[in-house]
């Protein structure tokens, strides 16, 4: 991302909510944005997952610049590299959790024997064996939001974007998302953490803080 503003009309004056925003990720990284509600987080938590466009600037995502592409392209992208997580798991309450895995590869036209498949063994990777046939009303928040971050793996994206992942948990559960994101990363897969929570936040290697639209460099550390 170089020099990126997103101005909002509004009552008839122009809202910045993210100013002049520079930032740079590698493949691999875990990284936190850390600030507190009204900072701008959500609108560059959606401008980096193709999910809105920026006013002026340029964002660069795997050598593409996303500004040029349509409707449909963004949505591919969405698809193919980026996996989202969000606080309320926002799953579908009539699907049992291998349905609500399958649901991205339903999109991306995988067959349906494959698409069980996948999601099984995705749901076996995050503890979830035993539960594949539940509905989400017979899961816990914490197992709602495991399911939650198999769908966001199922179709292998190179990216997984996390808003408030741990927001409706309890410290205990919120405790093991950290530890589920930690062996995920060191798998290599790039992770954003989106919160207002300095705790959650210094679980990343990078933390990069927002206010009022800007952004500052927190530091980094290992993990």
């Amino acid at each position: 991302m170089q020099d990126i503003d997103k101005v909002y009309p509004l009552a008839g004056e122009n809202v910045h909510a993210l100013k002049n925003v520079s930032l740079t990720m590698e493949e691999g990284e875990y990284l936190s944005v850390l600030g507190p509600s009204g900072s701008g987080k959500s609108t560059l938590m959606n401008i980096i997952g193709c999910l809105d466009i920026p006013t002026s600037g340029e964002y660069m995502l795997r050598g593409r610049e996303v500004e040029d592409m349509d409707e449909q392209e963004l949505a591919e992208l969405r698809n193919r590299e980026i996996g989202f997580i969000f606080q309320n798991s926002q799953l579908l309450p009539r699907l049992t959790a291998r349905r609500n895995v399958e649901l991205p590869l339903i999109y991306s036209g995988v067959k349906p024997k494959e698409r069980r498949e996948r999601a099984e063994k995705m749901l076996e990777r995050v503890g979830l064996k035993d539960r594949m046939d539940h509905l989400p009303t017979q899961l816990s928040g914490g197992q709602q939001q495991r399911v939650a971050i198999a769908r966001a793996l199922v179709g292998n994206p190179s990216i997984l974007l996390a808003d408030e992942p741990t927001g409706a948990l309890d410290q205990k559960t919120g405790a093991q998302i950290m530890q589920l994101f930690q062996e995920l990363n060191e798998e290599k897969r790039t992770v954003i953490m989106i919160t207002h929570d300095l705790k959650i936040a210094s679980n990343a290697r990078r933390v990069v803080h927002i206010i009022d639209g800007e952004i500052t460099e927190g530091g980094l550390h290992d993990a």
